[in-house]
């Protein structure tokens, strides 16, 4: 396990696609027990640990992924979160160039519970909410696109279905139009970097989280850096 930042109120991990958050009807151990596991050895506490999720990644996505270790931080995190004063960097990539080198787009997304799947729509449609995203090209390969995603609401598998309906799925993501799945199983969304001011010492705080080990993303990080 990749610890990305550390101290006494909260804690950063760089999630694996095969991890969950937390746990679900497959019974596999979730990440947020694996982060307990990690403290309580670490630090040699006796008794339960403390540890709260803030936010949650598919189980397809990698990358940063934020925890508190205290009460007092989950509180003030969660608020943050709400008013949207975290900001969430993600990237992806895709295999259909966008129309626009960058741009805003608003969808109004439907979510099915029984597909586990939201869909978008141009228009406003009965229980939909509305959702936001800017996305920019920042690096191309022969056959594929990087696109920097900032995300301006938080919804169900936001970023999977805006860029499905732009035409531009995201490689891997079966689920949301792309051929072919990648062969660890996992899709080409990664949380890159998340930054706030510490919920407790008030200090800007920036944690970025390298993509998984794969010879794409490793040309897209050595022709960014």
């Amino acid at each position: 396990m990749e610890i990305l930042f550390e101290d006494n109120h909260i804690i950063a991990v760089n999630k694996k696609i095969s991890d969950i958050v937390q746990g679900d009807k497959t019974g596999d151990e979730p990440l947020s027990e694996k982060v307990k596991s990690y403290i309580k050895k670490k630090y040699d506490k006796p008794g339960a640990v403390y540890l709260g999720v803030t936010h949650r990644l598919d189980r397809p996505v990698s990358g940063a992924l934020l925890f508190a270790r205290t009460s007092k931080a989950l509180t003030r995190l969660n608020e943050m979160f709400l008013q949207k004063e975290i900001k969430k960097t993600y990237w992806a990539i895709v295999k259909e160039k966008p129309e626009k080198e960058a741009d805003t787009i608003n969808h109004y997304l439907v979510r099915d519970q029984k597909k586990n799947k939201s869909f978008a729509y141009n228009k406003e449609m009965k229980n939909s909410k509305l959702a936001s995203l800017s996305y920019k090209i920042v690096a191309s390969s022969d056959n594929y696109y990087l696109l920097e995603v900032d995300l301006h609401t938080g919804r169900h598998h936001q970023i999977r279905s805006q860029l499905a309906k732009i035409g531009c799925p995201i490689k891997g993501d079966l689920k949301y139009g792309f051929p072919r799945s990648n062969p660890d199983g996992g899709i080409s969304l990664h949380s890159r970097r998340i930054e706030f001011i510490h919920p407790v010492k008030k200090e800007k705080i920036s944690v970025v989280a390298n993509p998984p080990d794969d010879s794409l993303w490793k040309y897209f990080v050595s022709i960014l850096s």
